[in-house]
């Protein structure tokens, strides 16, 4: 029965370990997947605006539409992993609940959202002032492609302000309460690392407990000794 109650401990200590490795992972091929479509879109477009490529302006809003809205899930993305490591130090017993697997996807969906909304903006004030046959005209593919008035500049400037005050301040906060934990715990050290150095020093006085201690500290160092010589063996 201890065995049985020891494996279940060990297998339930397990999950929680399991499920960040597969939100890790997930994260990892989502920021992969993005960095690649916004560089292999990019360099298309520095390509044919090198060679003076014109195409239609149909073709280059769909082009657009993957560069504006890759371009914000990069700093939205930093956004949610410094809230994701507020959450791991300041509420660690919410940790495994909040960052599960079916959130991560949930929160890839919402970064996309997010940063799909300022493209929404942009070509709606875009498409407000152009006519049908503008989209069928052949023109180099820029962003600038899309000012066509200088309030929409403004709005556009205005957008991605708004966003990195939005950002900003989420990142300023997180840390802020992130440093207050690591100032609570230093506090609260203060108080234990007095209380368990007690017994160490006083156990040192057994003769018993120094010389196992001592026998363990001696062959720590020649573990460490042996596989600095033998290095390869070792890995």
């Amino acid at each position: 029965f201890y065995m049985a109650d020891n494996n279940s401990v060990n297998v339930f200590l397990q999950r929680p370990n399991d499920r960040m490795i597969i939100v890790q992972i997930l994260v990892i091929i989502f920021l992969c997947i993005k960095m690649f479509i916004l560089l292999f879109v990019s360099d298309i477009l520095v390509i044919l605006t090198y060679f003076h490529f014109a195409i239609q302006v149909w073709l280059c809003i769909i082009i657009t539409i993957f560069v504006l809205m890759y371009t914000f899930v990069t700093p939205v993305t930093l956004t949610a992993m410094t809230l994701e490591r507020y959450v791991a130090i300041c509420m660690p017993l919410r940790h495994g609940q909040l960052c599960s697997t079916r959130s991560t996807m949930y929160c890839i969906l919402i970064i996309h959202g997010v940063s799909f909304a300022p493209c929404i903006i942009i070509l709606s004030m875009f498409f407000a002032t152009v006519s049908l046959n503008f989209y069928r005209k052949y023109m180099i593919c820029t962003v600038e492609l899309f000012i066509l008035y200088r309030w929409q500049d403004q709005v556009r400037s205005a957008i991605h302000q708004f966003y990195f005050l939005i950002m900003r301040i989420i990142i300023i906060f997180s840390y802020v309460q992130i440093t207050k934990v690591a100032k609570a715990l230093l506090l609260c050290l203060i108080y234990i690392v007095p209380r368990c150095l007690s017994p160490l020093i006083y156990g040192l006085r057994d003769e018993k407990f120094f010389f196992a201690l001592k026998n363990l500290f001696c062959c720590v160092c020649h573990v460490l000794f042996y596989c600095k010589k033998r290095k390869p063996l070792c890995i």
